[in-house]
């Protein structure tokens, strides 16, 4: 069922239901406003001087019916009331219009009068002519006990009846205004969730079709819709952004395997043509080959490990590791290659080990991947300075280069996968983003700071296996 269905059926009709209750009650509190109203006038009106009259006109056991006349000759309020003398027989022997009542005429009032304690009683009905009344009925008694008649009070109540039906009237024209004052704001208001709830559903089917340039500007308020919107607006942003990485990703990618493979290509093809006939070129080229296959072989790794990463199948392979010592052999490996590139290295650690709980090949793959990204963004001249601080717990490695440095609005994303700052470097731009997993997994944690133009610092902080470095110590002792 649709949101506007479900609001009408679970909304609109328990307020119509509500509304139709409150409107009934609400008659018939004025119906008994009204009808209580002419109750107690009628009684008010009948406090009389019967009881006097017929103490003074009537015998002790008889003198009613001339006490009943003389009392309705008299009575003083003719215009409002009808009064009926009855006699004990139940048959009306005067009227105070005049008019004399030969027929029987059912009384129900002043049958339940002479049966009662009260020996009055108060009904509603209709005359045989048709008129609505309210009757009241008061019986009298001789002293010896016998039933002596009654005197009976009649209103009109065909004009309360004909002013309760405007009322009813009134009532039933402001309920329907209620009900369509809500109905319709119900609806504007359930059109104004529904229509954006239809353009997020069709901006978000735009985005999963692939277009990632799709966006909803059109809801006015600052709600949770609105913020809805803003959401698929953002992750529209963040998927055209992540589209546009990984495209360059596949670019940069491709780009670095190119290089490589033409390389082993053109060098395979010199050495088939120039065979055994020169050979300082062929140990030349097979060196080339040799050295563009590990660099491929490197890139392969670096992507499955991404995709293991990706894909939360990254393992480790923990052991008792000396920390520094793995940075030793990386930092010992990379002194050809700054050496050739002009790039001074300043090597700073503890002679102390650092142990702990590690996977030695991927600790080199980190270090490894921060020290290639230094001397590939420091300039002939330039300086690496690798430190580290022990502490009670941890290890702090730091990698400073003097570097181009990253800028200020790259800065937050270096790590982010298929990210590249410097798209002239050579590099995948995934390369951070599997250290950052790597060193997470060892529960550490790989920080970047940069000025740009001046250079990057990196520090890697891993935790130390405490129980290692007492029994150390101890020993020494």
């Amino acid at each position: 069922m649709s949101i506007t269905k479900r609001w009408f059926i679970n909304v609109a009709s328990i307020f119509f239901a509500i509304l139709i209750a409150v409107s009934v009650g609400v008659f018939f509190l004025i119906r008994a406003y009204y009808y209580g109203a002419a109750e107690m006038q009628v009684k008010e009106l009948s406090y009389g001087e019967v009881s006097s009259i017929f103490a003074l006109y009537g015998a002790k056991n008889s003198g009613f019916e001339e006490a009943a006349r003389q009392y309705v000759d008299n009575y003083q309020n003719k215009d409002k009331l009808a009064v009926w003398t009855i006699n004990s027989k139940g048959r009306v022997i005067v009227s105070s219009n005049g008019f004399t009542i030969r027929e029987a005429v059912d009384m129900p009032d002043y049958n339940e009068a002479i049966s009662n304690e009260e020996h009055s009683a108060m009904w509603v009905g209709k005359l045989p002519s048709g008129e609505k009344i309210m009757a009241y009925t008061c019986a009298y008694y001789y002293e010896n006990g016998t039933l002596a008649g009654a005197i009976r009070y009649m209103v009109s109540m065909d004009a309360v009846d004909e002013q309760l039906s405007v009322f009813a009237a009134l009532i039933i024209i402001v309920s329907l205004f209620c009900f369509a004052a809500l109905f319709l704001s119900g609806m504007v208001f359930v059109r104004s969730i529904v229509n954006p709830v239809k353009d997020i559903g069709a901006t978000a089917k735009k985005i999963a079709g692939g277009d990632l340039n799709a966006s909803i500007d059109s809801y006015p308020y600052n709600d949770e819709i609105g913020e809805l919107c803003n959401t698929i607006n953002d992750m529209a942003d963040k998927l055209s952004e992540s589209d546009r990485l990984k495209n360059d990703f596949i670019s940069t990618v491709s780009h670095e395997l190119r290089t490589p493979l033409t390389a082993i290509k053109g060098w395979g093809e010199t050495l088939q043509q120039i065979g055994d006939s020169d050979p300082g070129m062929t140990s030349r080229g097979m060196d080339i080959i040799i050295s563009e296959s590990t660099r491929l072989n490197e890139m392969v790794e670096e992507l499955l490990d991404f995709s293991r990463m990706s894909g939360g199948r990254m393992k480790l392979n923990k052991e008792k590791t000396d920390y520094l010592a793995e940075l030793d052999e990386v930092v010992f490996a990379f002194r050809d290659r700054t050496l050739r590139e002009g790039i001074e290295v300043n090597y700073n650690v503890p002679a102390d080990p650092a142990p702990g709980m590690a996977d030695p090949s991927r600790l080199r793959q980190v270090f490894i991947n921060i020290l290639d990204n230094a001397v590939k963004y420091s300039e002939q001249g330039g300086k690496i300075n690798v430190s580290a601080q022990i502490s009670t717990e941890y290890l702090e490695i730091t990698i400073a280069d003097s570097g181009v440095g990253i800028a200020p609005e790259d800065l937050p994303h270096v790590k982010e996968k298929f990210y590249k700052a410097n798209n002239t470097i050579r590099g995948s731009g995934i390369g951070l983003a599997v250290c950052d997993e790597i060193i997470r997994l060892h529960d550490g944690q790989l920080d970047i700071d940069s000025v740009y133009g001046q250079g990057t610092t990196v520090r890697v902080i891993l935790p130390l296996d405490v129980n290692s470095n007492s029994k150390e110590n101890t020993e020494n002792e």
